[in-house]
């Protein structure tokens, strides 16, 4: 909340304004019906300060600003776009008015979800991304901009196959430029997958399936393409199977890998569980 006072009422209310949504809400003390909307208010508000920026004013303290916008009467709030009343509400109000009055104006959940999710990917915390775009695809797994961002998470986290499914539903009308760009990702991601190396290593292996050294060169450059799973699933078995002069390296190897998933990650959860389970 931020208290309006003469000092900052042109600097947090006329110009913020022009910028954002602007909630101010009127209140005085010996009116209690005030005091609840104001809290009220704040809660429904809260976290959100990035869409509508909240204000109150003291009518005992700040008479002359109540005066200025008129109020003859509290409990009052009114919104704000560009120093104009855009909407308002009066008289006392329960949760679901309050509610109905604030939805109008307020991005949806999975809005908020698809914006934490491309924050997270401009600062390069994939975890984070990745649990707010499948939250928001949840919610809505219509929308081509949350499938465009949880595509982009697919094919960052090594899941070609996934973002090439869902890459393929998405509509021609919304093929846009992001959708071009992750199309040519999708495409270089799948020719780096089927490498002419891993062919090789694989060919190999075909022939010689016991070759150790082949198994532990194969995992390596499926990692390296983000085949993770594939990766994990060679040097499980190594581990498992292997005897003590081999089964030190995969293990590293295996290790390795986990590490390089990011926090969260189901795939690295999946394979720290199947290690637990053979350790212990």
């Amino acid at each position: 909340m931020i208290a309006i006072t003469l000092d900052n009422f042109q600097q947090m209310v006329v110009e913020a304004s022009k910028s954002k949504l602007v909630l101010v809400t009127f209140w005085a003390q010996q009116v209690p019906e005030s005091v609840e909307l104001r809290d009220k208010l704040a809660a429904k508000l809260s976290g959100l300060s990035d869409h509508i920026t909240f204000a109150t004013v003291d009518c005992q303290s700040q008479e002359q600003i109540a005066q200025q916008f008129g109020i003859q009467g509290l409990p009052t709030a009114i919104l704000l776009k560009d120093a104009q009343p855009l909407d308002g509400i009066s008289g006392p109000q329960d949760d679901a008015s309050i509610t109905t009055f604030l939805e109008k104006y307020l991005p949806k959940p999975e809005d908020i979800l698809l914006g934490q999710a491309k924050n997270a990917l401009d600062e390069e915390q994939l975890t984070e991304a990745q649990t707010a775009i499948n939250q928001a695809y949840k919610i809505d797994n219509s929308r081509a901009d949350i499938k465009l961002v949880l595509i982009d998470v697919y094919l960052q986290t090594g899941k070609t196959t996934e973002a090439k499914a869902l890459l393929a539903t998405v509509m021609m009308v919304d093929q846009d430029s992001d959708y071009q760009a992750l199309l040519a990702k999708v495409e270089l991601a799948t020719q780096a997958e089927n490498s002419p190396e891993i062919k090789a290593l694989e060919a190999q292996l075909e022939a010689t399936p016991d070759d150790i050294n082949l198994s532990q060169q194969l995992a390596t450059q499926c990692s390296q393409v983000n085949r993770h799973e594939d990766a994990l699933t060679i040097l499980f078995r190594l581990v498992q199977a292997g005897d003590e002069s081999t089964k030190d390296k995969s293990k590293e190897l295996f290790l390795d890998v986990l590490k390089s998933l990011p926090d969260g990650d189901p795939i690295a959860a999946k394979f720290r569980r199947k290690l637990y389970t053979l350790m212990y």
